[in-house]
């Protein structure tokens, strides 16, 4: 659907508020508005806020507008040439129009909003979530919930402190599958997990190389957009989107799709803490552009009784196990495989291929979330804010690995990874999928990551104050995420 423009937004906007008003439907202005009860019986209907509505914000729309006896009042966005789509979305879905903020400051003002859900760039998820929660709402958030590790942890004692309900936007933890899979691997039927396996196999094209600064579309407030972020200008063809590999505003594949697995590996493998050390390797290949993050990586993650190795490629290649994007668990009688297409939640194997056990879909990630705001239990979420910080952290520690890395050229030499037979066969694989894609690797260096040791009680490292600071950083005034709840 093609976007409107300012003028038209705006007078379309006045138009529909004038409307709206005389209707009836705006309720009462935010700064006389008093707090409603909470709402706890089904009958009573949920206001909700939707920030951020260029991407994966006009799935919350469709996930929460005229469902669960929610009613979407407000669209939130810096950019108002987004917003018409959202708005149009919204009224199919729920038979009513939203009024549109562009500032979240505003809105979180409005008494008569229940739930903010969250969907804008990573950058901004840790500061609108707490922002939110100190304004008395219940917050649905994005993944990776946090930019770095520390602003997540703030996130989850910001959830405890003010009581509020807080949902990962991890929707693999309500796939009825994936938890059925999950069960299975839990209950031992396939004895102990060796190794868990995450996948983000997903092509990923360059996104240009720009000469100079480049113009900021007049639709868009640029101090909102950057919020957390340093003031810098725009270095890159597109403002949106494109800042998912840029390490100011994103966490690369890592962060982005891989988070999904990087969760069920965590989940499945009854971690409720960071792992003990963290390794990456890899690169940006196969072309070169504005992007910073690496395209082709590889994260191991040792917690001791168990190994976590995560891949991220983004040229083409050929699936693992029958999986793109999605797990393998490598058991000792078996092994089992979550996420690709034709098996729905996955399907569990004999070490010799055979199948044991296929598992379904289905689920509803946004009722579930609204069932708990009804009930103002934490416990019945299936992603409670506390899971969505541990795995978007472990993202963050395999990328701290990576950017702290030495460049050197691939060689059998290598001894990256130890003894860890499992890795060297993994960055084996790597190494012939960079050949089919005609990445020549005597001229094309990778990344050798730093191996971090963490204290996981204080969710820091051992001994290494360069790699701590990357577990925050510094934030513009006005936009800083509290050190301290």
């Amino acid at each position: 659907m093609p976007s409107i423009s300012r003028r038209d937004f705006l007078h379309d906007s006045a138009a529909l508020a004038a409307a709206l008003a005389g209707a009836g439907m705006l309720g009462e202005p935010a700064e006389a508005a008093e707090a409603k009860p909470r709402k706890g019986d089904a009958n009573d209907q949920l206001h909700v806020a939707v920030i951020g509505v260029h991407g994966r914000g006009q799935d919350h729309i469709a996930g929460i507008a005229g469902k669960h006896n929610c009613l979407v009042t407000t669209i939130c966005d810096v950019d108002e040439a987004v917003v018409g789509p959202a708005m149009q979305r919204a009224e199919r879905e729920q038979g009513k129009i939203p009024r549109y903020e562009q500032d979240i400051r505003k809105l979180l003002d409005d008494k008569t909003i229940d739930i903010v859900t969250i969907a804008t760039p990573n950058h901004w998820h840790a500061l609108a979530t707490i922002w939110a929660m100190q304004a008395g709402k219940d917050v649905y958030v994005e993944k990776p919930v946090s930019h770095n590790v520390s602003e997540g942890r703030r996130v989850v004692e910001a959830a405890r402190k003010y009581k509020r309900i807080c949902q990962a936007g991890t929707q693999s933890r309500s796939n009825d599958g994936i938890r059925a899979a999950v069960d299975f691997l839990q209950a031992g039927k396939l004895g102990k997990i060796k190794m868990a396996r995450g996948l983000c196999y997903k092509p990923r094209p360059s996104i240009g190389k720009t000469t100079g600064d480049q113009p900021i579309p007049p639709t868009v407030n640029y101090d909102l957009w950057l919020g957390p972020a340093p003031m810098k200008p725009l270095h890159r063809k597109r403002l949106h989107y494109d800042w998912h590999w840029v390490w100011d505003y994103g966490n690369g594949d890592l962060g982005n799709q891989g988070i999904h697995q990087m969760d069920v590996a965590r989940w499945a493998l009854g971690k409720n803490e960071l792992a003990r050390s963290a390794l990456s390797v890899g690169g940006r290949f196969g072309y070169i552009d504005d992007g910073e993050t690496a395209n082709t990586q590889i994260c191991v993650f040792d917690y001791g009784d168990s190994e976590l190795i995560f891949e991220v490629r983004g040229l083409h290649t050929e699936p693992f196990r029958r999986a793109r994007i999605g797990n393998v668990f490598h058991c000792q009688d078996g092994y089992l495989v979550c996420g690709d297409e034709d098996e729905g939640g996955g399907a569990a194997f004999t070490l010799d291929g055979k199948k044991i056990q296929s598992f379904g879909k289905g689920g509803d990630h946004f009722g579930n979330f609204v069932k708990a705001v009804r009930s103002r239990k934490a416990e019945e979420l299936n992603a409670d804010i506390l899971e969505g910080h541990l795995s978007s952290a472990l993202c963050h520690l395999g990328n701290i690995s990576y950017r702290l890395g030495q460049v050197q050229p691939f060689s059998k030499n290598a001894r990256a990874f130890g003894d860890d037979k499992e890795a060297y066969e993994t960055l084996a694989r790597m190494e012939e999928h960079l050949k089919e894609n005609k990445v020549p690797l005597d001229q094309a260096p990778y990344r050798v990551g730093r191996r971090l040791t963490v204290d996981v009680k204080a969710e820091a490292f051992v001994d290494d104050k360069e790699a701590d600071a990357l577990l925050t950083r510094e934030y513009r005034k006005g936009f800083a995420v509290p050190q301290k709840i």
